[in-house]
């Protein structure tokens, strides 16, 4: 057992509310936790909204880096936050979080039983470990951390304690890890790192549970045991079970769900394989990469928003004068503004949303009276009135009381932070010095020109302006101004994709055809500072983060017909996700529409881009190859013959039961095949006619060009021939062929006449 003791060095990086300046004389602090050794650690707040006592603290520490390795853990947790404010709830509620990261230079590199459980334990100050703690009989994936030393080091974070607080724990590894319970946990240099981060704090903060139907990785959990679970996202009952009952997530059934498919009845969960049903295909909780449901999301809200206080402030509760001004201060999300009502005497008062009340304006009748205020938060996330954030607060109202008038000058007190953009959707807010007797009133501008903001003027939406490009955000109360530069530029998100068969450029968009494997690189920036989110989907299934590979970040994404298994998950199956081996979806062949966008720093969510791709099954493996120049006629009788890169002087016969796949290649003169098993002409030029008589497996001809006229008749083949994008000087002519020869909307261009099956080819 590692014990260290922990000098804590607090440096004042960032004010106590964000977008003031920092205190002035404001100084380090050094706190001694033991005497048995010491481990600086530096407070560090990368985001601060509010007094921690009212605020929602994720603190984040990082264990197993050096001194000299400190910036690799800021970028990484730079990384992971980026993320985690690209995926809502966290995203329309950053605004409720503060967040520190505590940086412990560690003595040694690394975690212990990294990868193996007999890989060397190291020196850390948090003494995080795969293995559930090098525990052989745990799973590689289980990142643990020492509870002890992680409270002593969030308790550097002043005012923060376990009921507003959440330590997530970073651990230097680019392995594939994680915990989620009391502390939530992650590898921090894996490609799936940042998404491990999200799919924890659903453990730790939400109480969800896993989603996978499975424990052991490879192993298909057994069918579910037991009654009814008490989580909130699995059950025994029916759709209309839950209907009738009004139980589980009734409210949201048939509706599109955030994470793809639409919210139902899925099979499996809670690492049982059968017998117990999910409200998603698939979720945060089941697949890293997409987000949390309906379900999920919901109960992420409400967790949040109880860490948090609704009231940040207000008029003292008890007894008010009959002509004071009485207010509040509430959270502000960055989507939407909070509902506040008043009533005086169980009367609703017309205060149009705004956070005070002139007492002196409603002619109250001497005596004692009762005001309340109640603030709720009327986001769509939440259905259930159950759990619905809502606080009030009472006060009595005494005539015959004086209020006091008050001399403090009309200040700032809190802000969105002016220290980075805000994205042309969102809602900014400003706070001011409150006084008995006056509300001081928040002119807005944008780019000079005041803005009209009635009812509530804590709180500015952007959304409605429209904003494109840059802008500049005023807010101005009793001689003071905060500035906010307006981020209205889309992140841009480019896609890169390995060479395809054929390239068709449309109105819609460039569709692609393929016959094997292909990868897509997403590369994503963005005018301001900051981690840009890429994500793409397929065929309007849920977005998916754009990761990189799971073994490289750097690697593009590799998508096939069937899936790639890694560490015994699936990554990259094309068409319907196979998350496990042992998922039973169809192939990924056919065609397919993919979508990709990027989320910016700011928040700004790019307009999706996208191109169809069409994946053909590959061609026959080559049992001999011909590359470089082959001079005279070229006779196959047997087997499969690649032609790579290769020029061929003279005809190409192809005998019956033979195969020919060209790729890249010419052929100087006829290409005559009857009764070839299969006959592929990929990117190839053929000086000369084309006759294909009686194919018997495969057909395929895709970007290829002919000088002379194409001929395909009586093929009985597997799948319908192919005929897509070439160019064909001559006629075109199909008949007698089962199925049909199809050219995957990319129409050929023939000089003579198309007959036959290929009249519209």
């Amino acid at each position: 057992m590692r014990t260290r003791g922990l000098t804590a060095v607090l440096g004042v990086v960032a004010a106590v509310f964000a977008g003031l300046p920092a205190v002035a004389g404001a100084s380090t602090t050094t706190v001694q936790a033991s005497t048995a050794g010491t481990v600086e650690a530096t407070v560090v707040p990368l985001q601060v909204t509010g007094p921690a006592e009212s605020r929602f603290n994720l603190v984040v520490m990082g264990d197993g880096y050096t001194a000299a390795e400190l910036p690799k853990f800021r970028e990484q947790v730079d990384k992971h936050l980026n993320v985690l404010w690209s995926i809502e709830p966290f995203k329309s509620y950053r605004n409720y979080l503060n967040v520190y990261a505590v940086e412990i230079p560690s003595p040694q590199s690394g975690v212990d039983c990294d990868p193996d459980v007999a890989s060397p334990k190291v020196d850390t100050p948090l003494q995080m470990g795969f293995w559930g703690g090098c525990n052989p009989n745990s799973v590689q994936r289980l990142l643990t951390v020492s509870s002890t030393a992680a409270i002593q080091y969030a308790g550097l974070v002043a005012g923060t304690t376990s009921a507003n607080r959440q330590i997530l724990a970073i651990g230097n590894s680019d392995t594939y890890g994680g915990a989620g319970g009391t502390y939530a946990t992650a590898s921090g240099g894996n490609a799936l790192s940042a998404l491990i981060t999200p799919h924890e704090l659903g453990h730790s903060l939400g109480g969800l549970q896993d989603e996978y139907d499975y424990y052991a990785r490879g192993e298909r959990g057994a069918p579910y045991q037991g009654g009814e679970p008490s989580s909130i996202h699995h059950t025994l009952l029916t759709e209309q079970q839950m209907r009738d009952q009004q139980r589980k997530w009734f409210r949201w059934l048939g509706e599109p769900s955030e994470s793809g498919g639409v919210i139902g009845r899925y099979e499996a969960g809670m690492y049982a394989g059968s017998g117990v049903w999910r409200p998603s295909r698939h979720s945060m909780m089941k697949t890293l990469g997409y987000y949390f449901d309906q379900v999920s999301r919901e109960r992420m809200t409400q967790r949040i928003s109880s860490r948090a206080s609704l009231f940040q402030g207000s008029t003292p509760i008890g007894q008010v004068a009959a002509e004071q001004v009485v207010w509040l201060q509430t959270l502000h999300p960055a989507s939407h503004e909070l509902d506040v009502t008043w009533t005086l005497d169980g009367t609703a008062l017309p205060t149009a949303n705004r956070r005070a009340v002139d007492l002196s304006t409603l002619d109250l009748t001497p005596g004692l009276h009762t005001l309340i205020a109640k603030i709720v938060d009327p986001t769509t996330f939440i259905r259930d009135p159950a759990v619905r954030p809502t606080a009030s607060r009472t006060w009595t109202i005494d005539t015959s009381l004086t209020a006091q008038a008050s001399a403090e000058p009309v200040e700032f007190t809190g802000s969105t932070s002016t220290e980075h953009p805000v994205n042309a959707d969102e809602v900014v807010y400003a706070e001011t010095t409150q006084s008995d007797t006056a509300e001081a009133a928040i002119e807005w501008k944008v780019d000079g020109k005041p803005v009209a903001n009635p009812g509530n003027d804590r709180d500015f939406d952007l959304g409605p302006l429209k904003l494109t490009g840059r802008h500049t955000l005023t807010a101005m109360a009793g001689g003071q101004t905060l500035t906010w530069a307006v981020d209205g530029t889309e992140p841009v998100v480019k896609s890169t994709l390995s060479k395809p068969l054929l390239t068709v450029q449309k109105p819609t968009g460039p569709e692609y055809i393929f016959n094997d494997a292909f990868t897509m690189q997403l590369a994503a920036t963005d005018d301001s500072d900051g981690y840009v989110v890429p994500e793409f989907r397929v065929n309007g299934d849920g977005w998916y983060n754009y990761y990189g590979w799971p073994t490289d970040a750097s690697a593009p994404f590799r998508f096939t017909a069937e899936g790639t298994e890694i560490d015994q998950l699936v990554y990259g199956k094309l068409g319907v996700p196979r998350v496990v081996p042992w998922d039973d979806v169809p192939s990924g062949y056919g065609r397919h529409q993919v979508e990709y966008r990027a989320i910016d720093a700011s928040g700004n969510i790019g307009t999706p881009r996208q191109f169809a791709v069409t994946l053909l099954r590959p061609a026959p493996a080559c049992t001999s190859m011909v590359t470089g120049v082959h001079s005279g006629p070229l006779y196959l009788r047997s087997g499969v013959t690649c032609l790579t890169g290769a020029t061929i002087n003279g005809p190409v016969l192809v005998a019956a039961g033979a195969s020919v796949v060209a790729t890249d290649s010419q052929v100087l003169g006829p290409v005559r095949a009857d009764g070839a098993a299969d006959v592929h002409l990929l990117r190839s030029r053929i000086d000369g006619p084309v006759s294909a008589d009686g194919v018997t497996k495969s057909l395929v001809a895709v970007g290829s060009t002919v000088d002379g006229p194409v001929s395909v008749i009586n093929s009985r083949t597997t799948e319908a021939a192919v005929l897509a994008g070439n160019t064909v000087d001559g006629p075109l002519s199909c008949s007698g062929n089962a199925p049909a020869p199809v050219n995957l909307q990319a129409p050929n261009d023939v000089s003579g006449p198309r007959t036959g099956q290929c009249a519209r080819l």
